[in-house]
């Protein structure tokens, strides 16, 4: 009888072994040659789960994503408005080693991404779904009166976006400058700027 292989998990196990090898050494630790060494397949095993590297990085990002999404999710349940921005504002900032950690997967999708149109379009679907729940929570904030600004939503939220993803950066490349007490301070900065006094 032929052994039954379950592909899903193999697909799993091989994201597993391609982010802990971006982990440890990044995209150029993560060659099809190591991936297939360390998750126990010959080089070319690989293609019955994945077309190329770039799917394999895709399905790493993803995960990174759906780490992020899942910590979101438990912050944000049962929030709106001021509490629930401020909520998703730090829950996706790298304040936690798990979050940078997937920082890590995150820069090494950004650099694949930089030249691969669909891993680029990938990102910006997910940018554009940030942006909008962003924009959700500060017009809801905006509404119950506990975000007075004249500063514009769209302007708020590109505020947002750049102040984590240059955390997320900044964390991996200087840590010793972007510490999880400077990044706080920041952010609640931006937060008292935004609110009455």
């Amino acid at each position: 009888m032929p052994k039954v292989i379950d592909h899903d998990q193999r697909r799993a196990d091989i994201i597993d072994v391609t982010w802990a090898l971006i982990v440890k050494g990044g995209l150029e630790a993560a060659t099809m040659r190591e991936i297939a060494t360390e998750a126990g397949f010959a080089n070319g095993a690989l293609k019955h789960y994945f077309p190329g590297k770039d799917e394999i990085i895709q399905g790493t990002y993803e995960r990174a994503l759906g780490m992020m999404s899942q910590g979101v999710a438990e912050s944000v349940d049962g929030k709106t408005g001021l509490e629930a921005l401020r909520a998703i504002v730090y829950a996706t900032a790298p304040l936690e080693p798990g979050a940078v950690t997937a920082g890590r997967v995150l820069l090494t999708f950004w650099e694949r991404a930089v030249s691969n149109e669909d891993l680029h379009q990938a990102y910006l679907a997910h940018l554009d779904d940030w942006r909008a729940g962003l924009a959700t929570y500060l017009a809801q904030g905006r509404a119950a009166g506990d975000i007075v600004t004249d500063t514009p939503d769209e302007q708020l939220v590109d505020e947002i976006v750049l102040m984590n993803v240059g955390a997320t950066i900044m964390s991996l490349i200087a840590p010793d400058r972007s510490t999880a007490e400077l990044q706080r301070r920041h952010l609640d900065a931006f937060f008292e700027r935004i609110t009455p006094r």
